[in-house]
């Protein structure tokens, strides 16, 4: 009987100490399965300047409820000093091509899930899996292009042909440049016969050389918007973004846009996600919509470069995609050149760019 009862007992603590157990956890959740906290309706973006239809990013607003701080740089030297001064004030940033090795080389990037961005399956093979980035582990692309010479046909009545025509005493005051190290200094090798990423001693001795006598001659250095001194009529002649040049044949279409017979430098940007970002999901969010065929048309005629969205390039008009300013002829592409990183001569390229430009 007492065998009995002290059992009894013992199932019945055994029942009160389940139910206290039950009790104590309440809504809590067993460890392991808890979900991810959802991240606070902000995006932080970076990118270029005179890149984005503001239209754009209203609509991404409207349709996700997430709010987008939008800042803007002038050089891809500019953004890589901010990101590495301020790691985490940017969710979202837009690289080119050598930049993305250097940030990939520092860790200053965060690894894509493309699962979560359906719309990569928009993206024309040609721009997937860059060199820069194989299986897209770190980017997606957001458009592409070259930088070559643009001039205004009313005013240059001679035939431009080369990277050389810069240097013609006929255009002294009336030139305008991109205020970029690498393209100007790569588009100086180029006119000397090297790669725009050649970094011999020698070669860059003699491009010093060479920029220093064009140096006088520009009107003034411009990568925001250089399409303005076009179109103004201070300058006649310039290094250009091809875009830039699309822009302005809007409204003037005596200004053309001109493949130098030593090959342009070509470009493609990217979108990434920078390390240490607070909100990254919001990030592949934007991503996924950007890449959508509807929006890649509005920001492709917004802003004419080229898009690297297959399904975009259907929707755009005929004229537009036959515009060799914004997209490139394969014979020229295979003439051109990317920008690569050039590693430990990096700072002696700042310096003859700083020096030059003194």
């Amino acid at each position: 009987m007492k065998r009995r009862t002290r059992t009894m007992i013992f199932q019945v603590l055994a029942l009160v100490l389940v139910a206290a157990l039950l009790a104590g956890c309440g809504g809590q959740q067993i460890a392991g399965t808890e979900k991810p906290a959802e991240e606070e309706k902000v995006l932080n973006v970076f990118n270029w300047s005179e890149y984005m239809p503001q239209s754009v990013i209203d609509k991404f607003t409207a349709e996700t409820g997430i709010k987008v701080n939008y800042s803007t740089y002038s050089s891809q030297e500019e953004m890589l000093a901010k990101l590495q001064a301020a790691p985490g004030s940017y969710d979202l940033c837009v690289a080119s091509d050598y930049m993305v090795e250097v940030m990939t080389k520092q860790g200053l990037l965060e690894p894509l899930k493309l699962d979560k961005i359906p719309n990569f399956n928009n993206v024309d093979p040609l721009y997937r899996n860059p060199p820069y980035d194989p299986e897209n582990k770190y980017t997606v692309p957001y458009m592409w292009g070259t930088v070559g010479i643009a001039i205004n046909t009313d005013r240059v009545k001679r035939p431009v042909t080369s990277w050389q025509d810069l240097w013609d005493p006929a255009f002294a005051g009336k030139i305008v440049m991109l205020n970029d190290a690498r393209y100007c200094i790569g588009a100086t090798l180029k006119s000397l016969g090297y790669s725009c990423n050649e970094t011999s001693p020698e070669a860059l001795a003699k491009a010093k050389n060479k920029l220093q006598e064009l140096i006088p001659k520009v009107k003034a250095f411009d990568s925001d918007s250089p399409k303005t001194l076009l179109l103004n009529g201070e300058a006649v002649i310039g290094l250009m973004w091809n875009g830039e040049t699309a822009l302005a044949q809007k409204e003037n279409p005596a200004i053309k846009y001109i493949y130098p017979k030593e090959g342009a430098i070509r470009w493609q940007d990217n979108m990434a996600i920078p390390k240490g970002a607070k909100h990254p999901e919001n990030a592949m969010k934007f991503m996924n919509f950007i890449l959508r065929g509807d929006i890649g048309k509005e920001i492709a005629e917004a802003y004419p470069y080229a898009s690297p969205n297959a399904e975009t390039i259907k929707m755009l008009p005929a004229e537009t995609r036959d515009n060799p300013a914004s997209y490139a002829p394969e014979a020229e592409l295979k003439k051109g050149e990317f920008l690569k990183d050039v590693g430990e001569a990096t700072p002696e390229i700042e310096r003859i760019w700083t020096e030059v430009k003194s």
